[in-house]
């Protein structure tokens, strides 16, 4: 059973599409916001399919659709009352599926899910399992690490920023980003939270891999992962 999620702050929408879904035989789970639908689409390792409004509470619909796309490529369906040709042209560059403008008739939803579902099936079948960056290999589906074949202990958060980075070698991420997509929260520049997990996580590599270089700091910039190795 495929399942769906709801990011919708109308309670009645929530409901209607809940029930609607249901009874055409998919999992319906609901986020009443955007950081509680970031966190679903984090966390639930088979959703198949997010709806997603736009004006969402707490993080903005095209805030959370930016930051699913920095690390996942589950189709995503927005469903919005913005209907202007502009709105809906910088959705879809953002890496929407698709985009259904409220109100909006639940036999059409339901034809764009199964055309969404069946288009996007191979592209999401094939993200990889496992994330590979020298001797550091990242298992999704059991969320674990090893290096060099032992595996490494890390915390949910330490997994997630390696997860984040092996999934964009080549991109480099400002410290509010990789914070808001790894905590979903806004950033600080006087916060040291992130700069304590990183200094955690490389020391954590370093005992593994006293040789190996994993992450590397720009300066003034943000982090990436090391992509040369010092001569």
């Amino acid at each position: 059973m495929k399942k769906i999620l709801i990011a919708e702050d109308d309670p009645e929408i929530r409901r209607l599409l809940h029930c609607f879904l249901s009874e055409q035989g998919y999992a319906a789970v609901c986020a009443a916001n955007g950081l509680e639908a970031l966190t679903a689409v984090r966390e639930l390792s088979d959703l198949s399919l997010v709806l997603l409004d736009l004006m969402l509470p707490f993080k903005s619909g095209d805030a959370v659709l930016k930051s699913i796309r920095e690390f996942s490529r589950i189709p995503v369906i927005v469903v919005s009352a913005k209907d202007t040709i502009q709105t809906k042209v910088e959705v879809l560059r953002m890496g929407a599926d698709d985009y259904l403008t409220k109100p909006f008739d639940l036999d059409e939803l339901l034809a764009r899910i199964e055309a969404v579902l069946k288009r996007c099936g191979e592209k999401t079948s094939e993200e990889p399992e496992r994330l590979c960056f020298r001797a550091l290999v990242l298992d999704r589906s059991a969320k674990t690490a090893t290096v060099g074949g032992r595996a490494m202990p890390l915390t949910a958060k330490e997994y997630a920023i390696l997860e984040l980075l092996l999934s964009n070698p080549r991109k480099l991420f400002s410290k509010a980003n990789l914070f808001e997509s790894v905590w979903q929260e806004s950033y600080y520049s006087g916060d040291s939270t992130l700069k304590v997990h990183m200094s955690n996580l490389r020391n954590k590599l370093r005992e593994y891999d006293p040789e190996g270089e994993y992450i590397e700091t720009v300066w003034g910039m943000g982090y990436k992962l090391h992509t040369e190795r010092k001569d």
